[in-house]
Order: structure tokens, then sequence, then C-alpha cells
């Protein structure tokens, strides 16, 4: 199958990496606005864009992957569906509800496939918690919380076009990683969120942009500056009611010093509970009361058949993101020639998604319980 990607930056080069590790995926073409040439070159990628709808046009494609920023990703969507491509978008889904809403019904009309890369999801880790809530060893689901946290927007010269509400949406926290949260957690414990209640923290309202261009996490020393309002968060939290009755709380950070890309999630249960964070990937600590707790460390013969199948090394050794992200790409590309049971997030889910982070934003600025 033929593959293009939309963006070269760090998700981008994600994405390039974890399609050629499929082995029967050709990324025959790259598209970015600047220096294309040469990341094309330097990923022996064939042909460079700089403009999505030629690229498109002219080349036969199966699949556009877009890992732009969230502001485009709509009418790229969009432009592909209508020619019948199919899409995998990063998160969030698109800028706003109705963009998503409109997308799902488009791809629907058109018997195009679409995915948003909510790749946690296929951590086997979080398939073995799905599978464990699901057969009711926990029991019933009574409490989820939660974090996740980062630091590299901890500084007032720390920039990144995710700051910018015009490119990175109304919401930055929420969207950018609280979505992978929000997603897990449903995804896992089988509940939607009902009712959400969010208080918002803009650390720093004013941030210094570097004059040159500078990538998401680059450490170039930056030395000219404009300074520019912020209009969106660096720290949300969130009270939430489940549609069982749980009760829960997610608090996500782009400003807690010392953690770099740290999520954690814990799910209680009336006999059990089970509890995972992105800084241990490989063991899952099942909490009990009148018994010994219990570590279980990744491992295909130790665990369900729907985490087994996600696992491509022997137990003891060690799979991460990028792994993650591949077998999420493996479920999708496998959808489009044959049909079955998938888990991979469709753009239904990412409607979901957005329809969220719309609800938690409207709590935040009405300071009251907002219903999903």
């Amino acid at each position: 199958m033929r593959a293009a990607i939309v963006g070269g930056g760090f998700i981008g080069n994600v994405h390039i990496e974890a399609l050629r590790r499929l082995g029967n995926i050709q990324v025959i073409a790259l598209c970015d606005e600047y220096g294309v040439k040469e990341k094309a070159a330097r990923q022996s990628i064939g042909h460079a864009y700089t403009d999505y709808r030629k690229m498109i046009d002219e080349l036969k494609l199966d699949v556009v992957h877009i890992c732009t920023p969230n502001s485009t990703h709509y009418e790229i969507a969009r432009y592909a569906v209508e020619k019948g491509i199919h899409v995998m978008c990063e998160k969030p889904f698109t800028g706003t509800l109705d963009e998503a809403e409109e997308l799902t019904k488009l791809a629907e009309k058109k018997g195009v496939k679409g995915a948003v890369n909510y790749h946690n999801r296929l951590y086997p880790a979080a398939l073995q918690m799905k599978h464990m809530i699901s057969q009711g060893d926990i029991g019933k689901v009574i409490s989820i919380h939660g974090t996740y946290i980062q630091d590299w927007l901890l500084y007032d010269t720390d920039y990144s076009w995710r700051v910018d509400a015009e490119k990175g949406g109304k919401t930055r926290a929420v969207s950018d990683i609280g979505s992978h949260w929000l997603d897990l957690v449903q995804f896992a414990s089988g509940q939607k969120i009902r009712r959400v209640n969010a208080r918002f923290s803009t650390v720093h309202p004013f941030r210094k942009k570097s004059i040159k261009m500078e990538e998401t996490f680059s450490k170039t020393e930056k030395k000219r500056y404009e300074e520019v309002r912020v209009d969106t968060e660096d720290i949300a939290a969130v009270l939430l009611e489940f549609a069982n009755g749980a009760i829960g709380s997610m608090t996500v950070s782009q400003v807690f010093a010392g953690k770099k890309n740290a999520m954690e999630i814990s799910i209680a249960g009336t006999g059990a509970s089970l509890w995972w964070n992105t800084e241990n990937l490989s063991e899952l600590y099942i909490g009990h009361r009148d018994k010994p707790n219990e570590i279980l460390t990744k491992d295909p013969s130790l665990m369900c058949r729907e985490a087994a199948s996600a696992i491509g090394f022997p137990g003891g050794h060690a799979e991460g993101f990028a792994d993650a992200v591949k077998e999420n790409f493996r479920q999708f590309y496998k959808s489009l020639e044959q049909e079955g049971e998938y888990v991979y997030a469709d753009f239904q889910d990412g409607v979901n998604g957005m329809r969220l982070c719309s609800a938690i934003l409207d709590s935040a600025r009405s300071q009251q319980w907002v219903s999903v």
C-alpha cells in the first residue's frame, strides 16, 4: 500500500518509521512547508511537495497521514476523503467539533476509513486492562483518576505553535495531551464520561517567541524574541462523572518540572484496582485488599490474547512509544484489507474526543458542571 505524510516534524518522522517497520507499506511522498526536499532526502522518500493538494492529485495514494498543526487537520483530511483516500490523523482530530462531525459523515458517504492516532490504546498493558475490566476481574468500576504531565513549556521562553490558539485550538494542554488520557480511560474502562467540571491555569500569559523558527522539543539556543500573548491553558484540573456513576479526576500540565512525558491512570473497582504509567510501560499493577498486590510484567505468555497480539518481542525486551504507534498503524492498515474487530480510534472516536474537549472548555469558562 502507498502512503504519504503531510508534516515532516517530530511526529511525522515517527509515522514514517512506524510504517516502514510494518513491511508492507511504501512511504512514497512527504509534504511540508519548510525544507521538504532536504527532509525527504534524509528519509529516502522519492517525492517532496509543499502543496498537499498537488501531491494528492498527482500520486496514486491509499492513505494520507496528517501530522501538521491542529488547525490544518480538517482541510487536509477533507481533501483526501473527497478523493477517496483513507486518512490517519494526529490528535486532536480537528479544530472544532463541527469540523469533526462533518468529516465523519463525509467519510461514511465516500466509503473511506479514517483514524485518529490515539496510540496509547495499543500498549499491551492498556489492552490487558480493558480485558480484565470487561471480564469483571476488578468488579464494578467506581473511580478513575490520573495525570498527564510534562515540563517542556515550563519557562516563558518555551514556545511552540501549540501555544497559539489559531494553530493549536482553543484548548492546549487538554487537547494536546489530555485527549490521550481521556480516550484511554474510556477505552480501558468501557465507561463514557458524561459530565465534567474543569479549571484552567495559564502560568505564562505572555511568552517569548524566538524570531528564528524552531521545531517542537528543540534545544537550540534562542537569542532574539518577540513577546506574544497566550490564551490557552498550561494546566487543567478536571472532575469527571462516568456513565455508570463512577467519579474521577484528571490533571494535565505542560509546566511540571522533571516530568518529560508522564501519563498515569488508576482504575478502581469494587473487587480490585489497576494502575499503570508510561514511565514504566511494561508493568501493570493490580491492587488487592485481602491478598498481596501483583505486578503483571509484559509477556505474551502471561497476558490476554488481545494484549499478546500487540507485543512484538519476547518478555523482558522493552517496547515503548514507537511500538504502540506501529501496532496502531498495523490495525488500521489491516482493516483496509479485511473486515474484523479492531480497537484503533476511528473518526467517530475523534468526534467523541472533540466533544469532550469542547465540554471541558465550556466548563472552565463557566466554572460549572457541563454535560458531554
